[in-house]
């Protein structure tokens, strides 16, 4: 098989689980932007920690917390004991969880017990996920249901990731006339469909460009966090050969904003970079709806749900901590609040 074929897909997804754990995967110079956004300190709170309320609603479901853990891997065996811990972990704390890219699914139907996690998640908001390319490709509404209902979940990520594919040894790089192929799909589609970049963020003009789509969420997924150009040249190289192309793109700060102003009206995932609680309340304050988290969780994953849970349960509790030193009272108090000018 080459390299794009199914089984040179499930055998990229491995490589990519071995890239991501290397530091160099990260982003060297490009930071999120969000240790620039103020946070504000109150001394008398007037309120008690225990009482600052977390629960949030997205795409029609209540969260114990605004967390989504973040799209990561399928199609090998060791893709599946990830997801599994990672959707104990969700089903335990009351928090979402994004699927990895179903393609090798659909391509090759035996994997597809990687991504099927509802026996130890029921009640979690589950998200499948595609590449956008694909849909130039051939793929339209049939494969798009396939994806979500052969794994019960709630919505589809759509994924947009054209530097990705262009360090990708066979990446797919035909992106003319995707905006219109979207288009006509995802309005046919009977469950909430999310755009998301994978680490290089939306623009602005993107999001407008989008704007009449009928997308019902959009993840910036902004620079700052892990570098999938990086990702890809690990993989196929063994090292990163062209750094400063692998650092292109906007910050997720910059991207929250940029969204914000171009498709006010629409919930914004936030993520690329999200490692801390006060991160994820500082994307909360630039009028993000939820965060999602990938990396920092991808080594408790090889370890456990348990380790998993402890990671997520850390980071929650920072999230409380600075909303309660905030002053807030909760996450739509909070939501919204940074002067984007700033």
């Amino acid at each position: 098989m080459t390299e794009t074929g199914p089984a040179g897909i499930q055998g990229r997804k491995l490589r990519h689980i071995e890239a991501c754990l290397r530091p160099e995967s990260q982003y060297a110079g490009v930071t999120t932007g969000l240790e620039r956004v103020p946070w504000p300190y109150r001394a008398l709170p007037d309120l008690d920690l225990e009482d600052v309320s977390l629960e949030t609603v997205f795409l029609g479901r209540t969260l114990a917390a605004p967390v989504l853990i973040g799209a990561m891997t399928g199609g090998a065996e060791r893709s599946a004991a990830i997801n599994r811990n990672l959707a104990v972990a969700a089903q335990r704390l009351g928090v979402g969880l994004m699927l990895g890219s179903q393609r090798v699914m659909l391509e090759r139907p035996e994997t597809a017990a990687s991504f099927q996690v509802r026996g130890v998640a029921p009640d979690v908001l589950l998200v499948g996920n595609l590449g956008a390319a694909q849909f130039g490709l051939g793929y339209g509404a049939g494969e798009a249901v396939r994806a979500v209902r052969e794994v019960s979940a709630d919505a589809l990520a759509i994924h947009v990731n054209p530097l990705q594919e262009a360090m990708q040894a066979g990446g797919d790089t035909r992106w003319a006339g995707l905006g219109g192929r979207l288009a006509e799909v995802v309005p046919t589609l009977p469950f909430p469909v999310i755009l998301k970049e994978v680490g290089h963020g939306l623009d602005g003009g993107t999001v407008r460009a989008v704007a009449g789509t009928g997308f019902a969420a959009l993840d910036v997924a902004g620079a700052g966090g892990t570098s999938w150009a990086r990702v890809e040249q690990l993989v196929r190289y063994g090292d990163v050969l062209t750094p400063d192309l692998c650092e292109v793109g906007i910050p997720t700060a910059r991207a929250l904003v940029e969204a914000r102003r171009a498709a006010p009206g629409t919930p914004l995932i936030a993520s690329g970079g999200i490692r801390t609680g006060l991160d994820a309340a500082r994307a909360l304050a630039l009028g993000a709806q939820v965060v999602a988290v990938a990396r920092p969780l991808l080594e408790p994953a090889l370890e456990g749900a348990a380790a998993v849970e402890a990671w997520l349960s850390r980071f929650i509790h920072e999230l409380r901590v600075a909303l309660f030193v905030g002053g807030y009272p909760s996450v739509g108090a909070v939501r919204g609040t940074a002067d984007p000018e700033r």
